[in-house]
């Protein structure tokens, strides 16, 4: 056919699916027996770093995360290898300066990764910045981010708007991220075409299952001319997680999007994984909540990863009877604080103030730091201004910051490495100190301790709460 559009495969078993699930608990070791078949699929790329695996690694599995990343490129020779990147929060929860987001980037491509996505949880453009210079520089691949979200200030225009600035910035593809499942099939038509209209580079999408939408927006995104698009392989798939891989490989077999993938050949990837759920089931890692269809997500707006963790965290304090009144106070702290999409770090901002609003039983009783922080400005410019009456409520008479955040930080990197220097082992061990001094430092005493045969400290295990 002339008109033939390929759709290339973007698998997330090994990052997004497990975070979304089982709160980023899946291991090196039980990934390394199926990385040189997934290989041999012929997947755009395999998302297999980042976002929360960082974290985790080194607060619960007791590994390093750079040693995973040099371990599956070994193993994963011909797909590239992908990562979520949070601008300039890298995979942390604050601002980092220049000069140390200039290195992470620079270390994750030497280390093997081939495309880094970078968002910024507000969409403000000036925390890419440095991120998407970075990636151009070190000969990465640069794919900007819009993180798509509905409220009143947000429209298929402004979406298209901002792909189109990003591209300028140097952005090498765009992705439309819906980290909610908020995305309808006929908007996401309209959104990617409007989106193919204002660049001219590849455009990606990447969805959850929670709403139940997930693989019909897909397929009418594919049909508005989309790219490529995120999908789990089965056993790792729906609920918060992404859609299945086989069921939309099947779905366009033989039609002028064919992906070209065999399903003989996600045959072995579907058993490994299956063997992996059944493990997290019966380790308690898996619950039932997220892996049911939840309209309500479309009301919440909360994203997959978010929901496992809340879910984690109220099980663990005996609360979780409170989840849906703490999911119904989330549209309202964010809409207070001015629309922010829900995503890492604003997600866990507007969660825990939605969570404390509950607990004290009147709003804004008790405040964090962090939220105080986005009400200010110091994560940047919030899609709607935040009313000057609510903004001395939270902030008091606290100055506003009115620049780009980064802008107000001194050069990192000398001190850190000075810091970092009793526990120096490799290059990258100033990053993960940069990210989680204390986690890190702890992680550094643990591999010096199991190095010499010691006695060692353990992480906080396998069924901590982790608030990514």
């Amino acid at each position: 056919m002339s008109d033939i559009k390929k759709v290339k495969i973007t698998e997330t078993a090994l990052r997004d699916s497990h975070q979304s699930l089982v709160a980023t608990r899946m291991k090196t070791e039980e990934m390394i027996p199926i990385l040189e078949a997934m290989d041999a699929v012929g997947y755009h790329s395999l998302e297999a770093w980042g976002g929360a695996t960082f974290d985790a690694c080194l607060r619960f599995l007791n590994e390093d995360p750079w040693e995973r990343l040099r371990t599956i490129r070994k193993h994963v020779k011909n797909t590239k290898l992908q990562m979520l990147f949070r601008g300039q929060n890298i995979l942390g929860y604050r601002h980092y300066s220049d000069d140390v987001v200039d290195y992470f980037v620079a270390k994750s491509i030497e280390n093997g990764i081939d495309i880094i996505r970078i968002f910024d949880a507000l969409n403000d453009a000036r925390n890419l910045e440095t991120s998407i210079a970075a990636a151009n520089k070190y000969g990465g691949h640069a794919q900007a981010v819009i993180c798509y979200t509905t409220s009143k200030v947000h429209s298929i225009e402004f979406f298209a708007g901002y792909a189109a600035q990003l591209e300028k910035m140097g952005a090498d593809s765009i992705c439309i991220k819906d980290m909610a499942g908020l995305l309808r099939p006929y908007d996401a038509y309209e959104l990617v075409k409007a989106v193919k209209a204002a660049v001219s580079v590849p455009v990606q999408l990447h969805t959850h299952y929670t709403s139940g939408l997930a693989s019909m927006t897909l397929l009418k995104a594919i049909e508005a001319g989309v790219d490529i698009v995120d999908t789990a392989i089965s056993p790792m798939a729906l609920g918060t997680s992404q859609p299945p891989t086989e069921s939309i490989v099947a779905t366009l077999q033989g039609t002028q999007y064919d992906t070209g993938i065999s399903l003989d050949a996600l045959q072995p990837i579907t058993k490994h994984f299956s063997a992996l759920r059944a493990k997290y089931r019966d380790a308690g890692l898996l619950d039932d909540k997220v892996l049911t269809v939840d309209v309500n997500a479309l009301m919440y707006q909360v994203p997959g990863g978010m929901l496992s963790n809340l879910v984690s965290q109220l099980k663990k304090q005996g609360k979780d009877h409170l989840l849906t009144e703490v999911l119904e106070e989330v549209p309202r702290v964010r809409a207070d604080a001015g629309y922010p999409p829900l995503v890492t770090p604003s997600s866990q901002i507007v969660g825990t103030q939605a969570v404390l609003n509950v607990l004290a039983g009147e709003r804004y009783k008790m405040v964090t730091k962090e939220f105080k922080g986005l009400v200010r400005g110091e994560y940047g410019r919030t899609p709607a201004p935040v009313s000057q009456s609510f903004i001395k409520q939270i902030a008091g008479d606290e100055p506003l910051v009115l620049v780009r955040p980064a802008d107000l930080l001194e050069p990192e990197l000398d001190k850190l490495r000075e810091e970092i220097a009793p526990y120096y082992e490799q290059d990258e061990d100033v990053l993960s100190y940069a990210l989680f001094e204390d986690v890190a430092k702890k992680f550094f005493e643990y591999r010096k301790a199991k190095k010499y045969n010691l006695d060692a400290p353990h992480a906080d295990g396998a069924n901590g709460v982790h608030t990514v």
